[in-house]
């Protein structure tokens, strides 16, 4: 009978466990901009962004060698990892708290009291009185299962599931992040090599140049064709030019520390690897940028944002639940007996079973301030959403028109260092001639130099600024196909 009533018991309350308290979770509904606001310029377009391994469009087998190398081992990928896996845990935990819990134990105990701490005389085994020198003793056997179930009749648990859902999606999108930014900064610094190599070229061949300069400045000097003022004013421009080597040995050494660092290795383990110089890796013809509304579907912070909110916003459902009654179902079964030899017969079987019910009545205040604690951190969340909507538009209008503007300045530069190398030309003609002064050769070389460097440095700026749109874009990783955008993956 006592056994059919818990029966009923358990069935009424399944049965009222269809809905969950708190609030149903809705994706909030942002509006993007139609269309970008910067110029489509410098082979930027509007189709929709189909490159996700966006290093490749720069034709660089070094450089998609080192990705791959920091996706492998970048630690703080592999702390990004241990995160993951911290969060998955997490969530298994949430789900088996929805089902029953049952533990098990076995034990034996030894018991004694001695004569003197019995309240009156009672008899002793044989019937006779307790004897001086006599200890009542007893020895224990027992074994057990203790099972309880919370049934979810307001749906605490399920909200609590939900929740740890939305965390651990959060926490794979965080791991993306990290993905998107390791591989932006293995490209910029490997950028950064080729950039020093670069400069470091130009400062050797422009050393070479003004050293033939010196000389010849000096043979005219000797000669008494020119002044020693020539000469001097020939030496002051190759030891300018000279002392920007060992700045630039420094931060091309440096650069390549940091990879080696970035890819998992030690500082020093890449300097014979990118020892040879190579040219700046070039930007492709296009590069489609989709539209703003693409945007907030791939950028990982976005969607890291959103799966917060909907962890929040769950909770509030957790906190409610707080404010009704919550009922149980608990048991105990076993074997218990005196004696080892009997233990496990029938009549050493015990049990018990039935339905509990706690409820926090007079806690009421303490349970409505942390319902109220739920919603304003669930607002907290919504306003940190909406921010990095707008951070992410930013950051990809602000790298569209670092790109565009830097690749007009390049052309600029470029015109530049061709109308230098015509004025060295005419003015080294010039003084051999006896026509102008070394000053204007001087001049000439000095203009030469500071437009070549200027030059290189805008190829390395131009090619870090497309870097930095791919990262704003949030491309890295891949959606597999069929899933709606919900679930990306990396894919390298």
């Amino acid at each position: 009978m006592k056994t059919r009533i818990a029966f009923q018991f358990a069935l009424a309350t399944v049965a009222l466990a269809g809905c969950a308290v708190g609030p149903g979770y809705h994706p909030p509904k942002t509006q993007a901009p139609a269309n970008w606001s910067e110029a489509q310029l410098g082979g930027t377009t509007n189709s929709a962004m189909t490159v996700l391994e966006w290093w490749k469009t720069f034709n660089d087998p070094e450089l998609n060698s080192l990705i791959q190398r920091a996706v492998a081992a970048n630690y703080d990928l592999r702390v990004a990892d241990g995160r993951l896996h911290e969060a998955r845990a997490l969530r298994t935990g949430a789900f088996f708290d929805l089902g029953p819990k049952i533990d098990g134990g076995a034990g034996y105990t030894d018991a004694r009291q001695s004569r003197n701490s019995l309240p009156f005389n009672t008899s002793g085994p044989v019937g006779g009185q307790i004897s001086s020198n006599y200890l009542f003793q007893t020895d224990l056997y027992d074994a057990h299962f203790d099972a309880s179930w919370e049934i979810d009749v307001f749906g605490a648990k399920r909200r609590e599931l939900q929740e740890a859902n939305a965390l651990l999606a959060s926490v794979e999108e965080d791991r993306r992040d990290v993905l998107v930014s390791v591989l932006a900064e293995v490209a910029r610094n490997y950028v950064d090599v080729r950039n020093f190599q670069q400069r470091l070229a130009i400062a050797h061949r422009n050393i070479a140049a003004q050293q033939d300069a010196v000389d010849i400045a000096r043979d005219r000097f000797q000669a008494g064709l020119a002044s020693e003022l020539d000469a001097k004013e020939a030496e002051v421009l190759l030891a300018t030019t000279q002392s920007q080597v060992p700045a630039f040995e420094e931060s091309l050494k440096q650069a390549v520390h940091r990879l080696g660092v970035l890819i998992g290795q030690e500082p020093g383990a890449l300097l014979e690897e990118l020892g040879a110089t190579a040219p700046i890796p070039a930007p492709p013809p296009e590069v489609p940028v989709g539209l703003p509304s693409d945007l907030l579907r791939r950028r990982p912070d976005v969607r890291r944002a959103e799966r917060q909110l909907a962890a929040a916003t769950a909770n509030i459902g957790v906190q409610t639940a707080e404010l009704f009654p919550k009922f149980s179902l608990t048991g105990v079964a076993g074997f218990q007996s005196f004696s080892a030899g009997d233990w496990f017969s029938g009549s050493s079987k015990y049990w018990s079973a039935g339905p509990t019910v706690t409820w926090r009545i007079l806690d009421y205040g303490h349970v409505r301030s942390q319902i109220q604690t739920a919603n304003a951190q669930a607002q907290q969340s919504l306003a940190m959403y909406e921010k990095s909507v707008l951070a992410s538009l930013e950051d990809v209008e602000n790298a569209l028109v670092a790109y565009s503007q830097e690749q007009v300045r390049h052309q600029s530069l470029q015109e530049a260092v061709d109308a230098s190398r015509g004025a060295v030309e005419i003015s080294n003609e010039l003084y051999k001639n006896g026509l102008t002064g070394y000053l204007n050769v001087v001049d000439a070389e000095r203009s030469l130099y500071r437009a070549e460097d200027e030059l290189v440095q805008s190829e390395r700026t131009v090619t870090v600024n497309l870097v930095a749109l791919y990262k704003a874009l949030g491309g890295g990783w891949q959606t597999p196909a069929g899933d709606g955008g919900d679930r990306p993956r990396t894919k390298l």
